[in-house]
């Protein structure tokens, strides 16, 4: 995600640059022509472009909008992914209890916090296609860990492994019928925002849309040369890369923002939310071994 930063120069035109160039040199072709051979019957007037630029940022503006739409759900669904998960660590350490032998309530209690944490940093990678087995090493047990190997997608698994315990503890009496209920409505709720996360990710934006958005913007740039340079003369090159810039920009960022689980830096922040879900619960248990909050180097953080 990007930060209220100064965002590089560098960033910004790397985006474009191919296009730039290719526009840049295509518009001193024209301006070469025009100047030097004096073919003043390829201009063409300004209302062609004028209806032409108005339909193509609408259909801009509506791209940008969906494009928006999806990265704000997905941070929405993280947002709920660390309200429940909080709520999970609540509940684990509140309700789950042995009267007669409490000592030995507590590490039941941090496994299945510390799977929790496990979860959350698994889902973030297994959404940017990345192997999510190193991290859960650090915090299940190697049960655990052997458990979760057989699974696909991992989070799943750990999931599966939090209703296990859950069962377990209902057995042994450490919570009541209840509390039970009360707990599954918690991971039941982890388990809607984790498939909300998979459908953004595995539906994919129409490509005929982009594509014909696409051939009608670059159709429309390659005819903007021929209504500027009656009107600007030489300056008619850094006018159409200004004008072009604006437009490709707009489409770059509608294509990145599309997409919020690319590892991408419009990405939604996944592993810093899930680094955050991680000192919120290990500060609950009282863990001495607690993640520093520290400022981001980059504009961006993942």
């Amino acid at each position: 995600m990007l930060l209220k930063k100064n965002i590089p120069i560098r960033y910004v035109y790397g985006k474009i640059k191919y296009e730039i160039l290719f526009v840049a040199i295509y518009g001193i072709a024209i301006e070469i022509v025009y100047q030097n051979f004096h073919i003043t019957n390829i201009s063409i007037p300004m209302t062609v472009h004028t209806v032409l630029g108005t339909i193509i940022s609408l259909l801009l503006a509506f791209r940008s909008n969906q494009a928006y739409d999806r990265w704000w759900e997905a941070r929405i669904v993280w947002g709920a992914i660390v309200n429940d998960s909080r709520t999970l660590g609540r509940q684990i350490l509140g309700l789950i209890d042995d009267p007669y032998e409490p000592d030995t309530i507590q590490p039941f209690k941090h496994r299945m916090i510390k799977r929790q944490i496990a979860w959350c940093y698994a889902l973030g990678k297994g959404l940017r296609k990345e192997d999510p087995m190193p991290i859960i090493k650090k915090f299940v047990s190697e049960e655990d860990y052997e458990y979760v190997k057989d699974y696909d997608n991992k989070h799943i698994g750990l999931i599966q492994l939090h209703s296990r315990d859950l069962k377990n503890a209902l057995k042994q009496g450490w919570v009541n019928p209840y509390q039970q209920i009360e707990i599954d409505n918690t991971l039941t709720r982890l388990c809607d925002s984790m498939g909300k996360c998979e459908r953004i990710k595995n539906t994919v934006f129409p490509s005929t849309y982009s594509l014909y958005i696409h051939l009608a913007l670059h159709f429309f740039l390659l005819l903007l040369p021929f209504g500027l340079v009656e009107i600007f003369g030489f300056l008619m090159v850094p006018v159409l890369v200004v004008i072009t810039a604006c437009f490709f920009l707009i489409e770059k960022m509608a294509i990145h923002l599309q997409d919020p689980f690319e590892n991408k830096p419009t990405d939604t922040p996944v592993l810093t939310i899930s680094r955050g879900i991680e000192r919120d619960l290990k500060q609950m248990m009282n863990d001495e071994y607690v993640p520093v909050t520290h400022e981001p180097d980059a504009f961006y953080i993942l």
